[in-house]
């Protein structure tokens, strides 16, 4: 009974295309038929990819009418050749439209990864923002704080500048009784009055409504009309007047009894359903599409190359197929003959299965023994080339840190030897310093002693006070040199000793106090040294200077 109206089209409506029914006569191959395996949405409409494999089809189609006959052996070796260069030039290709696939798939992955950044950075934007309002709170609660604080205190401050002389003030009764908010009136507890306690002096206790005589003489009290109730019967409301008017207050009444009606079905009232539509609705066109690529109908040539591709490809994989079924067969082929051996009914074929199911399990058991041995041997070798490289390295370890230990004790050796050079030198030339002093005092002495026994000449005394003072020199000399070296020799037991309990820690403190106590003073006096001859340098040039100059 009703009609409809549209403004689309069969084409958009349709979802596959239609493909009709087609008759090939005998003897020709259409290039069309080899575009049989592409549908609609696979393949169809037909892009540059489609397009690009059709010139491929085309191009194997002609390079196997290109082929030669299989008649001799010459033939043969050069189509195999012309088949390999082929197979090369598929699989190349192959190979870039994998490089092709892979950089799409990294895009790809580089749009995932840029908007996963996106997203986690909106993430940490938006808890920033959330931990920023949080401490905007805890920041304005704080301020809060310390402004209800400060009022506090500046109430406290001004109480106290009140009376900052510390005078005694009257009492004033009338201005606390008028003031309601005075300690007259609502006392603090700080300062020692508490409101709560001995709260039941303020309850009210009467006689009359605690006890039940005082009841009973209330009761008695009051008069009849109190507890005898007279009830009158209403009298009826007349909505109209002696003439027969309705009273505004009559209608009144009526007027809000409707409106109160209507309000009530209105708020109780269903929803009906919608009706449908029973008109023509406007239907806005959807945006047109863009048109129709159109593509240049392919030659025969191309034609016959896309169906050589594709008998090709149909070889191929009929080939990969029989491979795959061939190799299946071969690793199953002891299960197809256990198969086959099943349905046997001969007892001789069944004892021959038994004796050659034997001989196998004989023979694996005898591999078996003979990996096991094999297994042994070389955990025996690996085990046995393990310790020895275990103790090569230990070994070696062990020298390299000897010879780094010995290299330090010699350097150790060497400072002590030099330090021992340098207090000989600086004791030795003290010595000689000393033997010049007592030997100038000697002679002075002697020359005092000539002087005086000049005309007696050398005595026995002076003879023997040189025998002493010689013998002693020598004493000293050799008890000096005989101390010296049970001194040295108990060092050296103590330096020995030492070494011996020496930790690697302890060598490089002995290092850096050699270093610090010899080599960074005498580095220190060298620096002093330069500055000292720098400065004197220039007094000395100015000095030059000047004379030369008095000079001229």
């Amino acid at each position: 009974t009703l009609g409809t109206q549209t403004d689309y089209r069969d084409g958009e409506a349709q979802t596959d295309p239609y493909s009709p029914e087609y008759v090939v006569p005998s003897g020709s191959v259409p290039e069309l038929l080899t575009l049989a395996s592409l549908t609609w949405g696979r393949g169809l409409p037909a892009g540059l990819a489609e397009v690009e494999m059709i010139e491929r089809a085309r191009e194997k189609r002609a390079w196997e009418a290109t082929l030669p006959a299989m008649d001799n052996a010459s033939q043969i070796a050069k189509r195999r050749k012309m088949m390999d260069d082929m197979e090369r030039k598929e699989w190349a290709f192959r190979e870039q439209e994998i490089e092709k696939l892979q950089e799409i798939r990294l895009e790809v992955l580089k749009k995932l990864l840029q908007r996963r950044e996106e997203n986690q950075n909106e993430l940490d934007a938006k808890r920033l923002d959330d931990h920023w309002q949080n401490c905007q709170k805890a920041k304005e609660e704080k301020i809060k704080k310390i402004q209800h604080d400060c009022a506090l205190m500046l109430r406290k401050l001004i109480a106290k500048r009140k009376n900052v002389m510390g005078k005694l003030e009257k009492r004033d009764i009338i201005k606390e009784y008028t003031d309601f908010a005075s300690q007259t009136y609502a006392p603090m507890s700080r300062i020692g009055y508490f409101p709560d306690n001995h709260s039941e002096r303020y309850v009210v206790k009467n006689f009359y409504l605690n006890t039940f005589a005082g009841l009973c003489e209330l009761e008695a009290s009051l008069p009849d009309s109190v507890t005898q109730v007279k009830i009158k019967a209403p009298k009826p409301k007349y909505t109209t007047t002696k003439t027969g008017f309705i009273k505004r207050s009559a209608r009144l009444e009526v007027e809000l009894a409707q409106v109160h009606q209507a309000l009530l079905e209105k708020k109780n009232k269903v929803k009906e359903p919608k009706k449908p539509l029973c008109f023509l609705e406007n239907i806005e066109k959807p945006v047109p599409r863009p048109p129709t690529p159109i593509l240049e109908k392919p030659s025969i040539e191309e034609e016959e190359t896309e169906l050589a591709v594709i008998c090709l490809q149909k070889l191929l994989r009929g080939r990969a197929i029989q491979n795959m079924m061939f190799e299946g067969k071969e690793k199953r082929l002891e299960l197809i003959r256990e198969l086959r051996t099943t349905h046997a009914l001969q007892e001789d074929g069944q004892l021959l299965l038994k004796a050659e199911e034997q001989m196998t399990l004989a023979l694996q058991q005898q591999r078996d023994l003979q990996m096991h041995k094999l297994s042994s041997v070389e955990n025996h070798l690996a085990r046995e080339e393990g310790r020895i490289l275990v103790n090569i390295f230990d070994f070696l370890s062990k020298e390299l840190v000897r010879l780094q230990e010995e290299r330090k004790i010699h350097a150790f050796v060497m400072l002590a030897e030099r330090q021992r050079r340098m207090w000989e030198a600086e004791e030795s030339g003290r010595r000689q310093v000393e033997e010049r002093q007592r030997q100038e005092e000697d002679e002075i002495f002697k020359q005092a002693r000539e002087g005086d026994w000049q005309d007696c000449g050398h005595t026995i005394d002076s003879y023997l006070e040189d025998i002493i003072l010689s013998s002693m020199e020598n004493t000293a000399e050799e008890q000096a040199r005989e101390e010296i070296q049970r001194m040295a020799v108990e060092i050296n037991d103590i330096a020995y000793e030492m070494e011996s309990r020496r930790t690697r820690l302890q060598s490089e403190e002995i290092v850096a106090e050699l270093v610090y106590d010899f080599l960074i003073p005498e580095a220190e006096k060298m620096s002093v040294r330069e500055k000292v001859r720098q400065s004197q340098r220039k007094h000395i040039s100015a000095a030059h200077q000047i004379i030369h100059r008095g000079i001229e």
